[in-house]
């Protein structure tokens, strides 16, 4: 298990481990469009969201070719990091960060130069796909080309299955060692820094209910309210890339 040693100063106090959890809010100035704000995929089009639930993936073709078409138009492929994924990579380097819990599936953490170690991808990713009968793993990019190449529905190349991006959807268990995970570093932390994320989604919304309950001093950065806002040190209903990084050159 990996124990919090460097300390950051936050407001007036001395914090020894610093936390933060990602969601899509922090990837809107990326051009990747969050879920439930007004702008949103399923604000806006509320049966894509049939296309995130595994039960209507598993079930019904058309979902999943409507998938594979939205899989090869996604702006994720194009997208580049942001000034807040910028700025936990410098926090980072800094030597104050020591967990940086994700329910983006886009890694552009990664690809702002945070370090795998400290990624936990609670969602997954959609760096790979994954056979749904057999469990075989591939590179997205392979199947993309076989969607670009006339297989609307590619199956699964070793079994004939039904292949689906490595990612966890409505309906799918969450990896028990992943979410541990998340919990043990809240659970440590003393300042926790909840990101881009409506805190609505369960289990990830407990993670600040563990922090604060290690005494954790608790920041929320969202656009809109979240359950957790009358608990918080600090809350801040502006974009990221406004609050994070000057707050990050402090540092």
């Amino acid at each position: 298990m990996k124990h919090c040693s460097t300390r950051w100063r936050a407001g007036s106090g001395a914090a020894r481990c610093v936390v933060a959890l990602t969601g899509a809010g922090i990837s809107t100035d990326s051009g990747i469009p969050d879920f439930r704000g007004p702008q949103g995929v399923w604000t806006k089009n509320p049966g894509a969201e049939k296309q995130a639930t595994l039960q209507h993936y598993l079930a019904d073709r058309d979902v999943r070719v409507a998938a594979w078409q939205n899989r090869l138009t996604s702006p994720i492929w194009d997208a580049q990091p942001g000034p807040g994924h910028l700025a936990l990579a410098e926090l980072e380097r800094k030597g104050h960060l020591d967990t940086l819990v994700t329910q983006n599936i886009d890694s552009l953490h990664h690809r702002a130069g945070s370090s795998p170690d400290i990624v936990v991808e609670v969602h997954g990713n959609v760096r790979e796909v994954v056979c749904m009968s057999c469990g075989d793993r591939n590179p997205m990019d392979t199947a993309l080309d076989r969607v670009r190449h006339g297989e609307d529905d590619p199956p699964c190349e070793r079994c004939g299955g039904i292949l689906k991006s490595a990612t966890i959807s409505f309906g799918q268990n969450l990896e028990p060692a992943v979410i541990a995970r998340a919990e043990s570093a809240a659970s440590r932390s003393d300042v926790f820094l909840a990101l881009g994320t409506s805190l609505t989604v369960y289990p990830v919304a407990y993670l600040p209910e563990y922090a604060l309950s290690a005494g954790a001093k608790l920041v929320v950065v969202n656009g809109q309210d979240t359950p957790f806002d009358p608990h918080a040190h600090a809350v801040f209903q502006d974009r990221i890339a406004d609050v994070l990084p000057p707050l990050i050159e402090r540092v």
